[in-house]
């Protein structure tokens, strides 16, 4: 068996009759058929194969097999951008008269898609206080389809205890899903019971800046046939009568065991809804993906100096990082990363929300826009830009205050970061 390092490098492809040793762009629509019968196998599930760039590319295809093997799960589907991977891992298994049940420290972006978009689609998300896992059990009913959580909240740093969360949820036989964007390798929400885990590959899998990606990954072996997902357990209408737990499931009936959520988003959503990821992005990806153990590990080293260094600084009024011994969840930090807590690092400045503005348009090297994950160093005010359309209510439930100025920390030289913190600050 192969180390994570060693298949993030080479899982998924092997250099084929043309030599070619990069894994290859196949930027095309579409794929010819063999004969007849090869398309209807194709498109009767009886073998497995390249149809419409839509639902499957190869060289989106070596990047699912590379993201399945980065968790350990069975399956991966690659969508157009985190946003619709984290709508496609709810649309797959609630509609119209189920709830999910979802911490309130959340992305912004995945905040308004939970408490407005979704209810549209008449699927209620009840918000609890995660730093208490009993609130999950509280908020949950016969109608409850899944749990919601990020691994590493963004941007207000709360590390829960995933554990207890994911035995919660076992406990009325729902999935957790877990979103880990801001910390893919230094942690794996699998080995902490997760069901689900999402990725927004723009970030740090990427983490050039340069393409958008979002992914789902199943970890298999959760039991979709126990009453409460009749989409997965029931025959789909749409596909012929397909029952995806039978045919896909972990049990001895199933053709390819422990991947029928994952076929069901792919066969479904990716066909209806189209949410698909240009292979060129795909290959973009792929390039970051071979590198992320090397640049993850440079990441969080610095973001621990930087949360440091802030720490101390008089001008500073607090630091939100998970690494310091003076956070709320350092303990967990500790128990839960052998790398280092993230590179996600919040703090505000002594006089607010104008004394912060000035922070931000001072910084040189950093760069002012909204992302993380980028081997760059980013800078940001969630309250008035990723955050600003929450109400305050919201925001205060979300962990974002005023002064709150979120970093990203890169992979740049650690002193060249701090010394234009320093000049910022100054």
């Amino acid at each position: 068996m192969r180390t994570i390092d060693t298949e993030l490098l080479h899982g998924g492809y092997t250099p084929n009759e043309d030599g070619s040793r990069a894994v290859p762009l196949y930027q095309t629509t579409s794929y010819v058929f063999k004969s007849d019968e090869h398309a209807s196998n194709l498109f009767g599930l009886k073998e497995f194969g390249n149809i419409y760039t839509r639902l499957g590319n190869p060289t989106t295809d070596v990047l699912e097999k590379r993201l399945a093997a980065l968790t350990g799960g069975t399956a991966a589907v690659v969508l157009s951008s985190g946003a619709a991977a984290v709508s496609s891992s709810i649309l797959n298994i609630a509609s119209a008269g189920d709830n999910i049940v979802s911490t309130t420290s959340l992305y912004g972006g995945t905040y308004n898609l939970f408490k407005y978009t979704f209810k549209r689609f008449g699927i209620d998300v009840r918000f609890v206080d995660s730093s208490d896992p009993e609130n999950y059990i509280k908020a949950a009913d016969e109608n409850t389809k899944a749990f919601y959580i990020e691994t590493i909240g963004n941007p207000a740093n709360n590390l829960d205890d995933i554990d207890r969360i994911a035995e919660l949820a076992h406990s009325i036989g729902v999935p957790l899903i877990a979103d880990n964007t801001v910390a893919p390798y230094i942690f794996n929400p699998f080995d902490h019971g997760a069901d689900i885990t999402v990725f927004s590959l723009s970030k740090y899998i990427c983490g050039n800046g340069t393409s958008i990606g979002g992914a789902i990954v199943e970890k298999g072996g959760f039991n979709w046939n126990n009453g409460r997902f009749s989409g997965l357990s029931e025959p789909d209408e749409s596909y012929h009568g397909l029952n995806y737990w039978d045919t896909f499931g972990s049990h001895d009936k199933a053709l390819v065991r422990g991947v029928a959520y994952s076929i069901k988003v792919r066969l479904q959503l990716l066909r209806d809804l189209g949410a698909c990821i240009s292979p060129f992005n795909s290959h973009q990806i792929i390039l970051g993906l071979e590198t992320l153990p090397l640049r993850i590990r440079k990441h969080v080293e610095n973001a621990k100096a930087v949360a440091e260094f802030l720490e101390n600084h008089p001008k500073v009024a607090w630091v939100n990082y998970p690494g310091l011994k003076s956070h709320k969840d350092s303990v967990r930090a500790e128990k839960y990363f052998k790398y280092g807590a993230g590179a996600i690092i919040g703090f505000g400045v002594k006089g607010g929300l104008e004394a912060g503005k000035q922070v931000v348009n001072r910084v040189k090297l950093f760069s002012h826009l909204a992302n993380i994950g980028d081997a760059r160093s980013l800078i940001i005010q969630p309250s008035v830009t990723t955050h600003s359309q929450l109400s305050e209510i919201d925001k205060k439930a979300s962990g974002i205050s005023d002064d709150f100025i979120r970093l990203s920390i890169g992979i740049e030289e650690t002193e060249d970061i701090i010394n234009d913190l320093k000049q910022a600050l100054s």
